[in-house]
């Protein structure tokens, strides 16, 4: 599917917010754009302006989410940032705890055995969260951490989620990361992403042998919940020279290996 093409067309309208939901649908994207930029954290203006807001009730709503502990202010540069009771509220899933426990474990295991940099990929509507990072190799270029939220088309692990979706949700999952990357960075990566997703379907897994930064390959393959739904992905990230296009088959059945156990995981917590 043509990206910039896609550019040209505006995202689906969402249904008209109910009077009673409104309020509450506007403090969840606020928590979401917050989650986005966990350390460098956010200014009132720029809230505003990436939840299409204005001031005045952004700030009405951020003094509720910090009083009760779901946004914090930094003191040194009155940035906001996500609060504790973000964390906390998690905890109250011991089944999903748990499975990140388990993959934390698997992850450092095949990063080590691997030589590179394993990822593993939530995904959350249109966008993935950084569950797990594990792996020593410096790799200039790589700046997702655990906690990291972007759009699914960024990232060849977000790829190997929307080859598995039908035609109609892959498009409108496209239309959205379009807009947000537009939004975000201009038209400038959309060539570079079009050949990520190109190279991707070629092979019918994800594929990135430099195409958005330059020296940096990476791999992945999706993760299926109970339903046989893609809810996460595992990614394996190295150089060039660590990584080379001959070692496709292999990298594919190790990653395939890590997704199976990861998925037999998501049975046993019934995830």
């Amino acid at each position: 599917m043509d990206l910039e093409h896609l550019a040209l067309e505006q995202p689906g309208r969402d249904a008209p917010e109910r009077t009673g939901t409104q309020s509450l649908g506007r403090g969840i994207k606020l928590m979401r754009v917050i989650a986005a930029r966990p350390d460098f954290g956010w200014r009132l203006s720029d809230l505003a302006a990436a939840c299409k807001q204005d001031k005045g009730t952004v700030h009405r709503m951020l003094a509720c989410l910090v009083e009760e502990r779901l946004v914090t202010q930094r003191a040194t540069d009155r940035r906001y940032l996500p609060g504790p009771l973000m964390y906390e509220l998690g905890l109250a899933i011991p089944a999903r705890v748990q499975f990140q426990r388990r993959a934390e474990s698997l992850l450092q295991s095949f990063a080590r055995r691997m030589g590179g940099i394993s990822l593993l990929l939530l995904r959350s509507g249109n966008e993935y969260v950084c569950s797990v990072r594990a792996g020593a190799l410096p790799l200039a270029g790589l700046m997702v951490q655990a906690g990291t939220r972007r759009p699914l088309i960024t990232s060849v692990g977000g790829i190997a989620i929307i080859q598995t979706l039908g035609a109609d949700e892959a498009r409108q999952v496209l239309l959205n990361n379009v807009s947000q990357e537009i939004a975000g960075h201009g038209t400038m990566r959309l060539q570079a992403l079009q050949k990520m997703q190109e190279r991707s379907d070629h092979h019918g897994w994800g594929v990135n042998l430099g195409d958005v930064v330059p020296g940096v390959h990476a791999f992945s393959v999706p993760v299926r919940d109970m339903r046989g739904d893609a809810f996460a992905a595992v990614c394996l990230m190295g150089t060039a020279d660590l990584y080379g296009e001959k070692r496709l088959p292999e990298l594919r059945d190790a990653l395939q290996a890590v997704a199976g156990a990861l998925s037999a995981d998501a049975h046993k917590f019934s995830i």
